[in-house]
């Protein structure tokens, strides 16, 4: 897969977080084609197999599954190298699994397909200073970030999910080359839920992102063909 040009239109990822198949055929029927990416998270991958990753690219979509891999680096390597054949654009793991299980990930992923990027998640975007804290980290989230970005890039890694508001400071230090992925988006005057570090789509495009998931502004929409489209006019 050719990765979008940093700092290019940033486009719109789905968070397909739905209970069931059923649910995300009629979901996906429902917003239309203008709808390019979509991930498939733990709730949707556990309870209906890999077999709908199939299901999901065959309509056209290109599929980021975010599966947050966190494990011993044989572990981690042998559960990339099991999505072979599979059309999965993008994968995600944890960068707090270090340098070695990382490596190790990266490998794999070359192994594995020619197209699949790995995206390394630093600080969950539900982490603000006192649950980060909690973890056994002093560090706020901005620098935690960096550091676990730092230490990823440096094994291989060519992307990131992080905090938009980490955004700048990524591009700052790292430049254009990363791709960035970006969740906690909500469309302004929206309820932020359980996101504690959320920027309006337009903020995020402008900051540099690359691809930005939305879940609940869409699946919550009565019409969710209009605010994707919303969405995207928001971010040009």
């Amino acid at each position: 897969m050719a990765a979008p040009t940093p700092h290019s239109l940033c486009e719109v990822i789905l968070a397909l977080d739905v209970p069931t198949r059923a649910d995300a055929e009629a979901f996906l029927d429902r917003i239309g084609p203008d709808l390019h990416w979509v991930k498939l998270g733990l709730q949707l991958f556990v309870r209906e197999g890999p077999t709908l990753v199939d299901a999901i690219a065959a309509r056209g979509h290109r599929l980021f599954l975010d599966l947050k891999l966190h494990d011993i680096p044989n572990t981690v390597a042998s559960a990339i190298r099991s999505l072979k054949g599979r059309p999965v654009d993008l994968l995600t793991i944890h960068a707090a699994g270090g340098s070695e299980m990382l490596r190790q990930a990266v490998a794999a992923a070359r192994e594995t397909s020619p197209t699949l990027q790995l995206l390394a998640v630093t600080v969950l975007t539900s982490l603000d200073a006192p649950a980060l804290a909690e973890t056994g980290v002093p560090a706020d989230p901005a620098a935690q970030v960096e550091r676990l970005a730092a230490l990823a890039l440096a094994a291989g890694v060519p992307g990131l999910v992080c905090s938009p508001q980490e955004l700048p400071a990524l591009r700052a230090r790292f430049g254009p080359g990363p791709l960035l992925v970006t969740p906690g988006i909500r469309p302004a005057g929206a309820d932020q839920g359980d996101q504690k570090r959320a920027m309006t789509p337009a903020q995020a495009s402008a900051a540099g992102a690359n691809l930005i998931v939305v879940g609940r502004p869409l699946l919550a929409a009565c019409d969710p063909r209009a605010a994707l489209a919303a969405l995207q006019a928001e971010m040009k």
